[in-house]
């Protein structure tokens, strides 16, 4: 095996390992955005309306320049 083939070789393996990183970091802050979804709805049905706004506008931020994900509906309170 050439120096230039191993040298290939370690960067492909370390791109691998990076990719899992991204992709394990990238599953914590679904589950995180989840929870927020749940307390956002929770603030919402307690009346806390103007916390819930505030909080549903910095999960969009999170989803549109983090996680480069579509922005969501705000979470409608049910009658």
């Amino acid at each position: 095996m050439s120096l230039d083939t191993k040298r290939i070789t370690e960067l492909e393996q370390e791109n691998a390992h990076l990719m899992e990183e991204v992709e394990r970091y990238r599953s914590a802050a679904e589950d995180a955005l989840q929870q927020l979804d749940w307390c956002i709805g929770y603030l919402a049905g307690c009346q806390k309306g103007r916390v819930a706004k505030i909080l549903s506008a910095n999960r969009s931020h999170i989803r549109r320049e983090y996680l480069r994900r579509e922005a969501q509906q705000l979470p409608q309170k049910s009658a």
